[in-house]
């Protein structure tokens, strides 16, 4: 197979509420949105960095020019006849994780089309409808932040929540929480904001009967992580950390979590999650499908992925009504008594061009 024609669409859209956490906040989602065309057949992916400096360095401008410049040219030149083939070329660019993600998604997306499946299908799900978890994010105030809880709660009957922590915010907020909302599944997420030093936060928040500590120190930290581990009942799961098999395997060997959560964008596709998956099933790792969060194309390939058999736990992909004024797939992303009900989801073409702040078309000259 081989691609005629590749779109990209830089879009923005407002958020409902700004989204904090411990880097930083925003109030617009953006997302570059690639579609690959190949005769009969096509596909859409998207490539999901949040602006400025928040979950990584990764930025939609720097995107932007990677799938531009790099990206597409590369995998333009080619003719491939498998997602694994079209994998092995990825891996001959040098680009970001995030920009390959964009790509590298519509192709399993048009290839789903050819093959008359469905995504989750595609990738091996083994059910229908998924779990899905409520996430919050800082607030000024611990007032607010249970009055988004209890909002969010009763909108879709999460099967968990999830709140995010920094220090000096974590520990009288989760027994406000705990107090106000008892005893329903809920961990936090630090987003790495904290380092051995904290230890003692964390030796207090263990008497919570908390899911798991999500990514309590930077990525790299693993032996640290390790330490921690070591000295709390709660499980660590690793999010940042695990951007590669390779990171899992020695995650694993120096005992730095006993969960993963893996990101679709982070790893750069969802072949790669695909593996990150088996790998951690292999080792005994439970698995659960995290955001950035993104837009209705990217959450839709989460949602395919949580229905795989190592996600135990709750995926991160909500309503989209929950993040975003609007969205770009018709029907939007809804949760019902917790569940996502996997389906089609189809790319909205008058949408994606309301929201347009970019485009950008390459073809093969006839």
């Amino acid at each position: 197979m081989r691609l005629e024609t590749v779109t990209l669409t830089h879009v923005r859209i407002p958020l409902v509420e700004p989204f904090r956490i411990s880097s930083g906040e925003v109030r617009e989602k953006d997302a570059i949105i690639v579609g690959v065309y190949s005769g009969r057949y096509w596909g859409f992916g998207e490539a999901s960095p949040m602006a400025g400096s928040f979950y990584s360095s990764d930025t939609p401008e720097g995107c932007w020019e990677d799938l531009k410049a790099r990206i597409i040219p590369a995998m333009m030149a080619a003719e491939c006849d498998s997602i694994a083939e079209w994998n092995e070329r990825m891996d001959q660019v040098v680009a970001s994780n995030f920009a390959k993600t964009g790509f590298e998604t519509a192709l399993w997306d048009m290839e789903a089309m050819r093959q008359g499946k469905s995504l989750h299908e595609l990738v091996g799900g083994e059910r229908e409808r998924v779990e899905s978890g409520l996430a919050v994010g800082l607030y000024e105030t611990i007032d607010e932040t249970l009055r988004a809880v209890e909002r969010h709660l009763g909108g879709g009957g999460y099967k968990r929540v999830k709140l995010k922590i920094e220090p000096g915010r974590d520990v009288e907020l989760i027994r406000a929480a705990r107090k106000a909302f008892g005893a329903i599944p809920m961990f936090v997420d630090a987003n790495g904001a904290y380092s051995l030093k904290d230890i003692d936060v964390f030796r207090q928040l263990d008497e919570f009967g908390l899911m798991m500590f999500e990514q309590p120190f930077p990525g790299p930290m693993l032996e640290e992580l390790a330490e921690l581990q070591a000295q709390v009942k709660t499980p660590i799961c690793l999010d940042e950390s695990l951007d590669s098999v390779e990171a899992l395997e020695r995650a694993v060997t120096l005992g730095s979590g006993r969960i993963a959560n893996i990101k679709i964008q982070r790893v750069g596709g969802l072949y790669q999650a695909r593996r990150l998956h088996d790998a951690a099933r292999e080792r005994g790792i439970p698995c659960w499908m995290g955001t950035m969060p993104e837009l209705g194309v990217g959450s839709a390939q989460a949602a395919a992925m949580a229905s795989l058999d190592n996600c135990l736990f709750p995926t991160d992909v909500e309503a989209s009504s929950r993040w975003f004024v609007d969205d770009i797939v018709m029907p939007p992303l809804e949760v019902s008594d917790g569940m996502i009900e996997l389906c089609n989801w189809k790319v909205d073409s008058a949408k994606v061009a309301q929201y347009a702040i970019a485009l950008y078309t390459a073809a093969h000259r006839v």
